[in-house]
């Protein structure tokens, strides 16, 4: 079950947020509807691509006149594919900011907000890193917070190795950006920027491999996949050391870095046959999809729920 935090930040968010008015009702189109064709343009967070890439593969095989294209230039740069009409669905690893409400509100671009899942932002190390296997939400701050000079890591704790700590994490336009530093910081987007970035977690994987004093982090499912080839860096919160597992994101324990993922779609796009019936497919398959790439689904009464939420067709 979920902690009442989790529950209050999955409330907040939806149901089903309509980030526009004029839409209402519900659909129960068939996902497989025979003669389906055309494009789906998906683009966002490279966190909640291994999703829509499995829902995209498998929808394809039930539907092989569509064609769904999936692209990764992080949340930020997805909305604004998004919000300039090139894309029908964006994924975000965080909920829409009020600016890029206001621009796609500018190009008279309207959005609907889906949860889908899950993720708990994992702190990762290189495996020959046998000594920060928990560190507290404090001394992540004191690393990554902005003008920070801690270069090695005994400036951490004076019992750990005077080993240089070489950065990996996500470039400014990734909502697991956002979400990190306003979770451990404690001010979104406020960080040190003498780091290595990338907008692509698989990068950041073979990064924090190949370096040994190197920490990151990124999605859960990118380090489970990776689980023997990195070290995950278990986050006390002032109750203990908690590593991530799907255990530990679905009841709220690996505080603070659970948190919800999202699809965004326009109502307009809705409208076109295979664009729904991608969208009911995904909620319909949520279920079985989201733990074979890694992350945790809601409850089966929850995608009820947001189906039952769809606007129906325009």
């Amino acid at each position: 079950m979920y902690t009442k935090n989790l529950i209050r930040a999955l409330s907040v968010l939806t149901p089903l947020a309509l980030l526009a008015s004029g839409c209402g009702g519900g659909s129960d189109q068939d996902s497989e509807e025979a003669g389906l064709s055309g494009m789906v343009a998906i683009d966002g967070s490279s966190t909640v691509f291994p999703i829509s890439e499995a829902m995209a593969e498998e929808f394809q095989i039930a539907n092989p006149g569509v064609r769904v294209t999936v692209g990764i230039s992080g949340t930020g740069g997805g909305f604004k594919k998004f919000c300039a009409g090139e894309t029908d669905i964006s994924d975000a690893s965080r909920p829409i900011k009020p600016t890029e409400i206001e621009l796609c509100a500018e190009n008279g671009v309207e959005a609907i907000e889906i949860p889908v899942a899950w993720d708990g932002l994992t702190v990762v190390r290189n495996p020959a890193n046998d000594w920060a296997t928990c560190m507290t939400v404090d001394e992540l701050a004191r690393l990554w917070q902005p003008g920070s000079t801690i270069q090695r890591w005994n400036q951490i704790r004076s019992d750990w190795p005077d080993e240089e700590i070489v950065l990996y994490g996500p470039d400014t336009d990734s909502g697991t950006f956002d979400y990190f530093t306003d979770a451990i910081v404690g001010e979104e987007d406020a960080s040190r920027d003498d780091y290595t970035a990338s907008a692509d977690d698989n990068v950041l994987v073979v990064g924090v491999e190949g370096d040994a004093g190197s920490i990151g982090y990124f999605g859960f499912a990118y380090y489970e996949e990776s689980s023997d080839r990195l070290g995950a860096v278990a986050v006390d919160n002032g109750a203990g050391c908690v590593a991530p597992s799907r255990t530990t994101i679905e009841n709220g324990t690996y505080a603070p870095l659970s948190r919800p993922m999202f699809i965004y779609v326009k109502p307009n796009a809705l409208a076109k046959p295979q664009v729904r019936a991608f969208v009911e497919f995904y909620l319909n398959n949520a279920t079985a999809l989201v733990p074979e790439v890694g992350y945790v689904p809601f409850l089966d009464e929850r995608y009820e729920e947001l189906l039952g939420g769809l606007p129906a067709g325009m």
